[in-house]
């Protein structure tokens, strides 16, 4: 992937869904979802959402912002708080 477009002026400024650390993000979120043995479409259901806008957050085509990643958590039965020390792990 070519991050150039994303580099500011001589200054690592990367768009946050290009970095390492929201891809850490994204595995740590599916790791989740199935290990409360989820599909995509029961966690959708769960949300109230499209089961292709769960696939698209997974992959990173989608952004997910932290009101978002709260629901996600709740859904998946897991703090917030617990999720983000857990991905602080992963660095």
């Amino acid at each position: 992937m070519n991050i150039a477009p994303f580099i500011e002026a001589g200054r690592s400024l990367v768009k946050t869904i290009y970095s390492e650390e929201y891809a850490h993000l994204l595995l740590l979120l599916r790791r989740k979802r199935l290990d409360a043995k989820l599909t995509q479409a029961q966690l959708a259901k769960k949300l109230g959402v499209p089961r292709t806008l769960i696939g698209k957050c997974e992959r990173g085509e989608r952004r997910i912002d932290v009101i978002e990643l709260q629901a996600f958590c709740n859904a998946l039965g897991t703090e917030l708080q617990a999720f983000m020390n857990e991905l602080k792990q992963h660095r």
